[in-house]
């Protein structure tokens, strides 16, 4: 009779012999490998119907946000969602403002996530930023916004007294090329009609897909 022992370790390592019942034995898959690691820039392009929109997401500072982000694009969950929003603010150098998209089918989310503050992270909301949306510290899951201008007020302010002013909004990279795709969305005609409370007036009539959402290789060391 072969060894017990011997006949566990030849079992392919995908699966698992697990006695059942006496004279019966089910299969249980193993569990997943763990994801890699971060690198210190992780870059990712936007495919969108107006144009290719690239990023460098901040790994070595804000691991959680783009960990998350690189969850919905390796699962491919970002393949056909939208920028839907465009927030145009009247004052300042223009364009002053920013555009949001995201995930808005909730079955398709994952868990959300820690929020990373700008006080912790030493990131900012400047332009070209991508920031993750969210509605209280904690509940960001798949929306995000690109700072089409310097909003450095959405930084966590530690020394407000206001809670919201306190966290701020997470920024986790930036957009290294296809600004003028950012724009170019940002752009688009507005509704009046759509949107609730504050977002009213600010979605666009007509959102503008994101076709792939794909990792790109690292950038050659210098």
């Amino acid at each position: 009779m072969l060894n017990r022992r011997f006949v566990l370790a030849a079992l392919p390592l995908a699966f698992l012999l697990v006695a059942a019942a006496p004279g019966k034995r089910m299969i249980v898959p193993a569990p997943s490998p763990p994801p890699p690691p971060l690198a210190a820039v992780e870059r990712v392009a936007l495919t969108t119907e107006l144009g290719v929109i690239e990023l460098a997401l901040d790994g070595a500072h804000a691991p959680i946000s783009t960990a998350n982000f690189l969850h919905y694009v390796d699962s491919k969950r970002f393949d056909g969602i939208s920028f839907y929003r465009a927030m145009h603010l009247d004052w300042g150098d223009q364009p002053n403002g920013l555009l949001q998209g995201g995930l808005r089918d909730p079955r398709r989310l994952f868990k959300p996530i820690a929020h990373e503050p700008t006080s912790q992270t030493g990131l900012s909301h400047v332009a070209g930023a991508i920031s993750m949306a969210r509605n209280a510290p904690g509940t960001a899951t798949a929306d995000f916004s690109i700072m089409l201008s310097d909003l450095t007020s959405l930084d966590a302010n530690p020394a407000s007294a206001d809670p919201e002013a306190q966290a701020g909004y997470a920024v986790f990279g930036k957009v290294t090329a296809g600004m003028d795709v950012v724009r170019k969305i940002w752009e688009s005609p507005i509704s009046q009609t759509l949107g609730e409370g504050s977002m009213r007036g600010q979605m666009l009539e007509a959102p503008v897909k994101i076709l792939t959402a794909r990792r790109l290789p690292p950038l050659a060391a210098p």
